[in-house]
């Protein structure tokens, strides 16, 4: 949801923000008073084109920025995380700055990037029903997209998806193994040598370490028998065998003496505690003599050194060759094992794959198989919504058919990465006239008002897994809508207010209207006026001002869009108008 729209230097509009509501949102004003610049804007932090020429006069730079609130699951906040921004406190900033020189900056987050990452966020989170984006629709891929998003078939799309990924996976192994030639057998041979050489040294994780640390010990053994008897006889000589007529006493005995010699003291004070200490310090200390003591018996010979050496020597020829570690060479191993059995591309382990890829492809059509199936039956709701949408918004005679061809064949093209669907969006804009496929046969303003009942159709099909009330539209998509009110008037411009305020139910919606009968049923409604009104928009000293009306200033604005003027007949009606514009329960 767009919780603020920032704007600077665009056009004749020097300073705006705009704070829409979280249902529906009105733009009004007279014709020519910039209301297209809001739309620039929105545009440009989707990663619309960046025009120099929109830059207000003398201004440097254009600067543009959308507040939004996303939730940490929702699918903008993947992208966004996917380039390295993340969302702070549930909301996410797209900026665009537009240099008077020509260079454009998009920011997410406060961190510069590409302009297609920043359309890529705004595509999971503002949808443009302009006059030149709407035309996005005529492309059959995002008509394809319109229909899933519409249809519950999530879970078909997904088993469709895994299948797809298991047969592109295979076909892959399969030509890699096909056009195999003397490099690849020669491979073959070096990997089976190789594995042969470290399977018959029969390496383990950290053995070479543990096997230098032994001849470290055999080496030194004089020294470590030496270090181990003085370490002793200086702790407890009892551990050694000395001559009789030899008296030592260790520091063991001595701690003992000194614990012993404090206990002897019958005087009040801190003697038995330090005599307590010293014991535990004789404790610690004979765990020490037992530890050493148990080096006084070992014995290491030349045979077990020459015999160490040899081992060592053939484990560093293997990790010289393919580690740098142990757990390295025997990672490579297992990996050139499981490289022999594709490159040993033999006619039978080539037709045991094309098996399994016949199950694989038949697995397949058969998930694209219902994955169609769930298709057209959306569809046809689809379109019977659309249709009966239509003849409220001032179009009779119009309606929608939405075809689902499923390819035949066992050819490549039958199957793609979407299924094996054709889908067409087919538009009739009056009884009698021709069947053309969408974005052909529609007007700038037919093709809105064909757009809003698509989203409408789209929202009413998913109105049994969300409540439709206000607080719905925080989390869902902003729906920005221009145009739609063209050749509109009377009791369909009230009408197609209602479907708007209807789609607000569980979308942001942000209208730019000239018609009062659309505007009244907004939750919000915000007035451009140009300053002087007939002045052109890049002429010098002319200012563009948006401002949010209420109460009485709402209700003059709207006189003003019934009448053109603010006598008390037009107040009235306009009081009447705004209160007759709200939604009954269960609408």
């Amino acid at each position: 949801m767009l919780e603020e729209l920032d704007i600077r230097n665009l056009g004749p509009i020097h300073e705006a923000t705009i704070t829409p509501a979280p249902g529906m949102t009105a733009i009004t004003g007279e014709t020519g008073a910039g209301k297209s610049m809001l739309l620039s804007a929105l545009s440009l932090i989707s990663g619309g084109p960046a025009d120099a020429g929109r830059v207000t006069t003398g201004a440097d730079e254009a600067w543009t920025q959308g507040i939004f609130a996303v939730a940490d699951d929702a699918a903008a906040a993947g992208v966004a995380h996917e380039a390295g921004v993340d969302v702070e406190d549930g909301e996410l900033f797209l900026a665009r700055t537009v240099k008077a020189a020509g260079r454009s900056r998009a920011v997410l987050g406060g961190k510069s990037v590409p302009k297609s990452v920043l359309a890529n966020v705004a595509s999971a989170l503002v949808t443009i029903h302009g006059q030149a984006e709407q035309l996005n629709i005529a492309s059959a891929s995002r008509q394809r997209e319109f229909l899933d998003h519409a249809s519950d078939d999530g879970k078909q799309l997904e088993a469709y998806h895994a299948a797809w990924r298991a047969l592109r996976d295979m076909d892959d192994r399969l030509e890699r193994l096909r056009s195999q030639e003397s490099s690849a057998r020669q491979r073959a041979d070096y990997l089976r040598e190789s594995v042969g050489r470290i399977n018959e040294v029969d390496p383990h994780p950290g053995e070479d370490e543990d096997l230098k640390v032994k001849r470290d010990r055999i080496e030194n053994a004089a020294d470590i028998a030496e270090g181990v008897s003085h370490a002793l006889a200086a702790l407890d000589a009892s551990q050694l065998e000395f001559d009789a007529s030899t008296e030592s006493t260790g520091a063991s005995d001595l701690l003992l003496q000194a614990a012993q010699a404090l206990r002897g003291i019958h005087a009040a004070g801190e003697f038995q505690e330090l005599a307590d200490r010293l014991e535990s310090l004789n404790a610690e200390l004979q765990d020490v003599v037992f530890a050493l003591s148990k080096h006084l018996d070992e014995d290491f010979g030349d045979a077990d050194l020459d015999a160490l050496n040899a081992r060592i020597h053939e484990l560093s020829e293997l990790t010289r060759r393919w580690g740098p570690t142990l757990a390295d060479v025997l990672e490579w191993r297992d990996k050139a094992s499981f490289e022999i059995e594709d490159l040993d591309a033999s006619p039978e382990k080539i037709a045991e794959l094309e098996a399994e890829r016949d199950g694989l492809y038949r697995k397949a059509v058969a998930a694209a198989d219902e994955l169609s199936e769930a298709r057209s039956k959306a569809a046809a709701t689809l379109a019977g919504k659309v249709t009966a949408e239509l003849e409220s918004l001032a179009m009779p005679g119009a309606s929608l058919e939405i075809r689902v061809t499923r390819r035949s064949g066992e050819s490549e093209g039958a199957l793609d990465a979407n299924g094996g669907d054709d889908i067409a969006f087919l538009f009739t804009p009056y009884e009698g006239a021709a069947q053309l496929p969408m974005g052909k046969s529609a007007s700038g303003g037919e093709l809105s008002r064909l757009m809003l009942a698509l989203e409408l159709s789209a929202a009413d099909m998913h109105a049994g897994e969300s409540s439709q009330n206000k607080q719905d539209a925080e989390s869902g998509m902003t729906f920005i809508f221009d145009e739609v009110d063209a050749g509109v008037g009377g009791k369909a411009a009230v009408e197609l207010g209602r479907r708007l305020a209807r789609l607000a139910c569980t979308s942001q919606v942000i209208v730019v209207t000239h018609l009062a009968q659309v505007a009244s049923w907004a939750d919000s409604q915000f007035v451009v006026t140009k300053i002087p009104p007939d002045a052109d928009d890049d002429a010098v000293g002319v200012i563009t001002t948006v401002q949010q009306v209420q109460d009485d200033a709402r209700i003059r604005e709207v006189a003003r869009m019934l009448s053109g003027s603010e006598s008390e007949a037009s107040l009235d009606h306009a009081r009447e108008l705004l209160a007759d514009s709200r939604l009954n329960a269960g609408e």
